[in-house]
């Protein structure tokens, strides 16, 4: 059996997505809209791992409020692979849940976690370094899929760079030195400057033992949780089981506080596959194709003597004149209008409808 034999999928697919309101919304998730192209984000995600891992060897974990518009999305994909999350505990418990529940099918497979909400504008180089990722993941390294940086961003983590490991289906993977938060614009530059550093794609691979022994050492209360869940999975006591035993996890534990920046045996396998995160209106922007003045127009829009503007609107005319540098997105009940410089503070007019109990525009 080759190495895309044994490989299983878990798509993270539970996120709000609140740099995109007002589009994005806590009913209809980023992932779960088609912002490029006619597919959605997640069935996108699907399309991309299909060549490599089949769905009948795909899991998705998602927000218990979205379980049925994933499984609508996702058909192809069994239904009990699809596992509603109660509530927001961070993707160390996702992941966890998500290794064991593999581990029940094949327990010496390696496991692929990826984010249901990226875009990749060379897929076949993604799948490529994919593969490199699992036969170092082979050699018992807990393997992050890094990003070689085109400017110096400050919006992603950034992983450190040690020494070589090896070259794997044409890719160099080195050690990871450290993971290190989003900076700011001095230290990135740094960063960037340096050539030791990738953005942190948030796309882990492991074998299914390994991240487990990981887990064990190094989260063993949430361990004991999972395991917990993962024994009730296909008996009729598993909704309440996972529903009672979920509450148990306190906070939010990321993959990288976790397990990641703790652990020994940690690599990465260097890619560039035009990644992006789809995690504002700008970068979104971006990634579609734009006119002669570098806007991109969606919907009845008119636009007289304006650059570099992303406007989109569901129904109403929109017309503008004399403008520049703007993101603009009409819907029915919220209309934004921000600089395209300043898209990353959506997330504060999200924060300042929460904080206004506002939940009909949420």
């Amino acid at each position: 059996m080759d190495a895309s034999g044994q490989i299983f999928a878990l798509i993270l697919a539970g996120g709000v997505g609140t740099r995109l309101w007002p589009l994005s919304r806590r009913s209809q998730p980023k992932q779960l809209l088609a912002l490029v192209g006619q597919r959605s984000l997640l069935q996108m995600t699907l399309d991309r791992i299909r060549p490599v891992i089949p769905p009948e060897r795909t899991f998705i974990m998602t927000n218990v409020d979205y379980v049925e518009e994933v499984r609508r999305q996702a058909l192809e994909v069994p239904p009990d692979q699809i596992i509603a999350e109660p509530a927001v505990r961070g993707t160390a418990p996702a992941i966890g849940l998500g290794a064991m529940l593999i581990a029940r099918q094949a327990p010496q497979s390696v496991m692929v976690s990826l984010h249901a909400d990226h875009y990749f504008r060379d897929e076949e180089h993604f799948r490529r370094a994919l593969l490199a990722a699992t036969e170092v993941a082979q050699e018992r390294w807990l393997v992050n899929l890094g990003v070689r940086p085109h400017y110096p961003a400050t919006g992603y983590g950034y992983v450190e760079l040690e020494g070589e490991l090896g070259t794997y289906r044409g890719f160099v993977a080195y050690k990871v030195r450290r993971f290190k938060e989003k900076p700011d614009l001095e230290t990135a530059r740094a960063f960037v400057a340096s050539g030791r550093y990738l953005w942190n794609s948030g796309i882990f691979c492991w074998r299914i033992d390994v991240i487990l022994d990981a887990f064990r050492r190094l989260l063993p209360q949430h361990t004991q949780v999972l395991e917990r869940i993962a024994a009730a999975a296909g008996t009729p006591e598993w909704p309440d089981v996972l529903a009672h035993q979920w509450q148990h996890l306190e906070g939010e534990t990321t993959i990288d506080h976790g397990i990641m920046e703790k652990a020994d045996r940690v690599a990465t396998v260097p890619m560039d596959a035009g990644w992006d995160d789809v995690g504002s209106w700008e970068s979104l922007a971006d990634l579609l194709e734009a006119d002669a003045n570098e806007n991109v127009l969606e919907g009845d829009v008119l636009a007289l003597d304006v650059q570099r503007v992303f406007v989109r609107s569901d129904k109403r005319f929109v017309a503008l004149v004399g403008v520049d540098n703007l993101i603009v997105v009409d819907t029915p009940d919220a209309l934004l209008v921000c600089r395209r410089d300043r898209a990353q503070d959506v997330k504060r007019v999200v924060k300042w409808l929460e904080e206004q109990e506002r939940h009909d525009l949420l």
